[in-house]
């Protein structure tokens, strides 16, 4: 590759990415003008009230979407906001939130217009992805009465609350979950969605907290 000096410059500038650590000391260097005892503060301790597992999308990220600061929230992030249980990766952030931790909350956070999600709907090979996305493609199987005869933007969305409602579904059933109810631990497990055209979130009104709560509501599915 021949370059110019003032190229080398650029390619170099752009390799290293000199961009992103300049807007990092302008964010650190705003916050220590409004609150000094911020950084020290945070370096003490973590103790988040909440667990949020939610989509790999880069628009959709947890602590701008519920203007919470740094340190309020515990993020597992991957496509589609699956949780699967031969998962590790998920299983152990899940086990070290609520064992660890101590949160009070689990959140599975989904939103309109996931990718992953409309790749499931698809007929078309995607890759590696595939094998990740059999999840959602069985959430659209038992789910196939629901889903049938709608038109295509409203079987989107509608598999977008389903899919977060079947992930709240297997977070109960984890062994982590229902070992911290049945020591009596205060942990709720929540189900939203979010709207990428007006940044607003969505309660689908799944909240379980505790072994009895989930018993009945899975007598009714």
């Amino acid at each position: 590759m021949n370059l110019t000096g003032i190229e080398r410059g650029e390619y170099k500038v752009l390799k290293t990415l000199k961009h992103l650590f300049e807007r990092n000391l302008e964010w650190a260097n705003k916050i220590k003008e409004r609150d000094p005892d911020f950084f020290p503060q945070l370096s003490k301790e973590h103790s988040p009230d909440y667990l949020w597992i939610g989509c790999s999308d880069s628009r959709v990220p947890a602590n701008q979407i519920t203007n919470l600061p740094p340190g309020d929230v515990f993020v597992h992030r991957n496509i589609a906001n699956v949780v699967v249980h031969t998962d590790l990766n998920c299983l152990s952030v899940l086990q070290y939130a609520v064992d660890v931790l101590k949160v009070k909350h689990i959140i599975v956070c989904g939103h309109y217009g996931c990718g992953g999600i409309k790749a499931s709907m698809e007929d078309a090979e995607h890759g590696l992805i595939d094998n990740w996305l059999r999840h959602v493609k069985d959430v659209i199987r038992l789910n196939a009465d629901k889903l049938k005869d709608l038109e295509p933007d409203k079987k989107f969305n509608l598999l977008c609350e389903l899919n977060v409602i079947e992930q709240v579904t297997n977070v109960c059933n984890t062994t982590i979950v229902q070992n911290a109810w049945k020591k009596g631990a205060e942990l709720s497990i929540h189900g939203w969605i979010y709207s990428l055209r007006n940044g607003i979130l969505k309660d689908l009104t799944t909240c379980i907290d505790s072994r009895e709560e989930f018993d009945r509501r899975k007598k009714k599915m």
